[in-house]
């Protein structure tokens, strides 16, 4: 048997231990999935609507208790963990709304109808990451339920424990046993086997880009489905004719929300050359603003990163000849701190602005002109999401068009609602999670045509 230490990366005790799942545990549950899909398809696709939102009003009704396990396990704030629980609910009941609308065609044929089906893939694993366990579990476990498939879920070693109180959750509210399992273990385990086990039809996994890519590979042996949220490098783009003290004001939760620990963070900062000492100027105050310290206090910001080699590697980022323009404060005492950072890089090699640092800190670079910033913008292997700060609609569209990037906003930094789809460009994945076409991704269109 074979257990790990769940530890509050805020104080560094121990809030418990936990078993870790076998492969065999894992076949066991992958074989209880596949045998719970075939009476779970058949279900009404209104009974089905109504357990999944029995299962969302589970949730609401524990928001506060998920949001305070979340605080203790990955140290998020109690403010965002309220958020991110909410939106396991919210996303729970979109997905409530599927069932009756996972509409086909009819489409015109000579001597005969032809009409589409959305039918089930069967089994979905679903890997999640430690950064946003709540939410990234559900945008995964939400639709693919909505669509009748069964799902066995992988938490983070780091951070299970929402997901097994969400796995009580929907038990108690009436999912059948085997459709919704929470195996916590390790990657190279039960991850592992979501990706080589055949009735396992789709894998969504959602961490590093180089992990991302070995379940790929992984899954092609089987011509596996898979839906990859991987990593970024997005930008924050401000030009001279932006709202410059919105913009900075904004501009360090951008970043620096959970610690930076975000794929959708904005650590590039690109700031008009005419305007950039400006910028800086105002961002320096709204950087050393940023309350960081104990994430179960209400006014908190910004929390602990989630552990201490995850420390390190932030900190590797930051060398002896970086160019550090300031940083934010931290707490003392035990706990994985790390001050938001704000850094000038010298040359478009240097790491801190081509590797995701996952961590708060952030590079500030100069532009000149909107051909530059779109450049430079896209001068990554990532293309997930970004920010545009101006008040020329025109230009708004042009530089939204013209970055590679799945995700933007524009004067505001904003990328993430459930109704609205969500994914990568280039090495940040593929697929799209969320929006109104979420369940079609778990399944795969049957065409029939009758003649007559």
């Amino acid at each position: 048997m074979t257990t790990t230490q769940v530890v509050n990366p805020a104080t560094e005790q121990v809030v418990t231990t936990l078993e870790l799942v076998s492969a065999a545990e894992t076949d066991a549950a992958i074989e209880r999935a596949q045998r719970a899909g075939v009476d779970w398809r058949a279900v009404a696709p209104g009974d089905r609507a109504r357990l999944l939102r029995r299962f969302a009003e589970a949730v609401d009704a524990n928001l506060e208790q998920l949001a305070q396990l979340e605080v203790a396990n990955a140290g998020h704030t109690i403010g965002n963990a309220r958020w991110e629980a909410g939106n396991v609910r919210d996303v729970l009941h979109f997905a409530a709304g599927i069932p009756e609308r996972l509409l086909g065609n009819q489409i015109p044929v000579a001597g005969g109808v032809d009409i589409t089906f959305h039918e089930p893939l069967g089994v979905v694993g679903v890997i999640v990451p430690w950064n946003f366990p709540m939410p990234i579990a559900a945008w995964g476990f939400g639709p693919a339920l909505a669509a009748g498939n069964t799902v066995v879920l992988k938490p983070a070693e780091l951070t299970p424990l929402t997901a097994i109180r969400l796995g009580e959750l929907a038990l108690e509210a009436g999912v059948p046993e085997g459709v919704f399992q929470v195996l916590p273990g390790k990657g190279s385990v039960v991850g592992q086997r979501f990706v080589t086990h055949p009735a396992v039809r789709k894998v969504v996994f959602t961490g590093s880009t180089e992990v991302g890519k070995e379940i790929m590979a992984g899954c092609a042996r089987q011509v596996k489905r898979v839906t990859l949220e991987l990593g970024g490098k997005s930008a924050n783009i401000v030009f001279a004719d932006a709202d410059l003290e919105r913009a900075a004001a904004t501009a360090p939760y951008g970043v620096f929300d959970n610690a930076g620990q975000d794929c959708c963070a904005r650590s590039r900062i690109l700031v008009q050359r005419s305007v950039f000492d400006r910028f800086l100027e105002l961002l320096e105050p709204a950087v050393r603003g940023v309350r960081v310290g104990d994430p179960a206090a209400e006014s908190t910001e910004m929390g602990p990163l989630i552990s201490a080699a995850h420390r390190a590697r932030v900190a590797s980022f930051v060398e002896p000849s970086t160019k550090v323009a300031f940083t934010g404060t931290q707490p003392d005492g035990p706990g994985f701190w790390y001050p938001p950072t704000v850094v000038l890089p010298d040359a478009p090699s240097d790491r801190v602005l081509t590797e995701e640092v996952f961590g708060p800190v952030v590079a500030v670079v100069p532009f000149e002109d909107e051909a530059d910033a779109v450049r430079i913008a896209n001068d990554t292997e990532y293309g997930l999401s970004g920010s545009i700060w101006t008040n020329d609609v025109g230009r708004a569209l042009r530089v939204s068009r013209g970055v590679e990037a799945g995700n933007l906003s524009v004067n505001s930094h904003s990328s993430v609602r459930y109704w609205t789809p969500f994914g990568g460009f280039k090495q940040s994945g593929l697929g799209r999670e969320l929006g109104p076409d979420a369940a079609l991704a778990f399944t795969e269109t049957k065409n029939v045509f009758i003649a007559t």
